[in-house]
């Protein structure tokens, strides 16, 4: 069964193997966190100088990560953002083993990020304004299905995600001001029992 991308488009071979660098995925973090940055910016941030994130600003950007933000910036400053769409790791594992171990990496810190965030938000929530806390939600549920009724389910979720990650862009894309904040949504979908037990 073909799995559909719900993203703007899957990293290549090339873009798995650019990405899979601790400073660059921090780099992506910040940006996707707190917005568009010059390279100057990041390296104060990080402790970095401003060389090293500079080539790895354009690193990102040759592999479609980032962009520049047109109209921001003087002279030869730049502003860099995340660029709107999304990504996809891809449908398949790599059958080259540099390319799949950039992946294993990826993905690793994917399940890092992602205890993160949930770290963060336990601790913030008591402090949260009540729009906020009352929009959020902890969800969890443990299904039998069979393989074809959880690529439906997942194909509905990703899209009804689909609706609101191209509401975002157009929102980070006109620059609109407004109450939108950074709303994290966490969907995996894992056939625990799919192996023979032993």
């Amino acid at each position: 069964m073909q799995i559909k991308s719900f993203s703007a488009r899957t990293l290549d071979a090339n873009a798995l193997k650019s990405f899979a660098h601790p400073l660059r995925l921090r780099m992506y973090e910040l940006l996707e966190q707190h917005g568009p940055a010059t390279a100057t910016g990041l390296a104060a941030r990080l402790g970095q100088n401003t060389g090293a994130t500079s080539y790895h600003l354009r690193e990102l950007a040759k592999h479609g990560m980032i962009e520049v933000v047109p109209g921001m910036g003087r002279g030869k400053e730049k502003y860099w953002r995340v660029t709107p769409g999304g990504y996809s790791y891809g449908e398949a594992r790599p059958a080259d083993p540099e390319v799949a171990g950039a992946l294993d990496y990826l993905l690793d810190d994917l399940v890092r990020r992602r205890g993160e965030e949930l770290s963060r938000w336990r601790q913030e929530s008591d402090r949260a304004p009540e729009e906020w806390l009352a929009a959020s939600a902890y969800g969890r549920r443990s299904l039998r299905l069979t393989p074809e009724e959880t690529a439906r389910m997942r194909d509905q979720v990703f899209e009804v995600l689909e609706r609101y990650r191209a509401l975002s862009d157009g929102r980070a894309e006109s620059g609109a001001p407004g109450p939108a904040g950074q709303v994290v949504v966490h969907f995996d979908v894992l056939p625990l029992g799919s192996l023979p037990e032993e």
